[in-house]
């Protein structure tokens, strides 16, 4: 095991009725900017929960924080955060909405120019505004976690940026809210968990061994749970526990000290830029495909997952991680998520070189750094 630190300040409200928590978990005398993204809180009645909770208090919104939140539409939210003297962020909504207002947190003190340099360029985030999520779609991890993207439509880039500064203060999970979620949000909520995972714990062994069997508990609760989800959207047990299970695939907790990928998400976030499919089906699309190039290397735990999440017994090690891949992707098509790009009508040789010539200043890619952009094109090309 590695060298690491650990220290996450994030404090859970978890449970049902736990909106109403609000009150007490935001300062009395805060300047508060809601933000949120298509209205669909105020169909569910989370809006009018949050709006309760809050009754009295200072309060300004900023709605319209777009699926792949765009820097363009998060600036307009920045200046009216530095015109209202806005000292803090409640996020409610997914993971778009929570990871755009990390980034108007971050935003509103930067006075070194445009704060696209803190995405594209890894400028210091030495401040930000104090921010707090109430969790509304489970997926990506950002109550739980400082990382956020952000896309902008002028460069057609979609790019990521951590601060310790961007956790949020606290974040309100209640899973009935999740109960109206459209079914391919869901689908792409356990995708998007379960690759977040697959991120951490398919690499190679260094014993770890707690590390990887959180991963693989995390792994088989969303095998178990996620079909739950969606044949019975009112479950609560279910819905709670993908709930719990998404926040903890992403904050950082199986991840220290432990080697990394994320080859995958890389790859795909700059499908999504290209061709604007939602960020949990590029995954489902390219996951296998990394998987597969580099299954020499990630062998041993590729026929560990195969055993240990899917049970797969007998034969060799080799066996049972080929085995392991099509499981994977066997587990992503049974949720209804496409998995090959001719399915969503993109040329997979076409995808290769966008794809390749646009990573060609951020490769090799991979925990081992064996992906550059010939082996990226040729991965990509397997998903026809």
């Amino acid at each position: 095991m590695d060298n690491f630190e650990y220290h996450n300040p994030v404090r859970i409200v978890f449970g049902k009725g736990s909106i109403a928590e609000l009150r007490k978990l935001i300062p009395a005398n805060a300047r508060i900017l809601m933000t949120y993204g298509g209205g669909s809180i105020k169909a569910n009645g989370v809006y009018d929960q949050v709006r309760k909770a809050l009754k009295g208090r200072r309060i300004l919104e900023f709605g319209g924080i777009e699926p792949n939140p765009r820097y363009e539409t998060l600036m307009r939210a920045v200046a009216l955060g530095r015109g209202k003297k806005i000292d803090f962020l409640l996020a409610v909504g997914g993971g778009s909405v929570l990871d755009g207002t990390k980034f108007i947190a971050a935003a509103i003190p930067y006075r070194k120019g445009d704060p696209w340099a803190i995405v594209s360029e890894g400028a210091a985030v030495e401040s930000a505004v104090a921010l707090g999520s109430v969790l509304t779609l489970p997926a990506t991890g950002s109550e739980m976690n400082t990382f956020a993207v952000i896309s902008r439509n002028s460069s057609n880039e979609k790019l990521a940026f951590g601060s310790p500064h961007c956790y949020p203060r606290f974040s309100v999970l209640d899973p009935t809210v999740t109960f109206s979620l459209p079914p391919r949000q869901v689908k792409n909520g356990v995708v998007d968990a379960f690759v977040h995972v697959c991120e951490q714990y398919l690499t190679y062994e260094n014993h770890a061994p707690l590390q990887a069997r959180l991963a693989e508990a995390i792994l088989l609760t969303l095998v178990e749970e996620g079909p739950k989800t969606i044949a019975r959207p009112t479950d609560y047990a279910a819905r709670a526990n993908l709930m719990w299970s998404a926040t903890m695939a992403l904050n950082g907790l199986i991840g220290v000290g432990v080697p990394q990928d994320w080859a995958t998400h890389t790859i795909g976030h700059e499908i999504t830029a290209l061709y604007g499919l939602d960020h949990a089906q590029t995954l489902a699309v390219v996951l296998p495909g990394v998987l597969a190039s580099q299954k020499a290397r990630k062998r041993g735990r590729l026929a560990q997952c195969a055993e240990r999440v899917f049970g797969v017994k007998g034969g060799s090690p080799a066996r049972r991680a080929e085995a392991g891949i099509r499981k994977i992707e066997g587990f992503f098509r049974s949720l209804g998520v496409k998995t090959r790009l001719s399915e969503y009508g993109i040329d997979a040789d076409r995808c290769a070189v966008q794809v390749s010539e646009r990573l060609k200043g951020r490769v090799p890619l991979g925990e081992h750094e064996a992906l550059g952009t010939k082996e990226i094109a040729a991965l990509l090309r397997t998903r026809a």
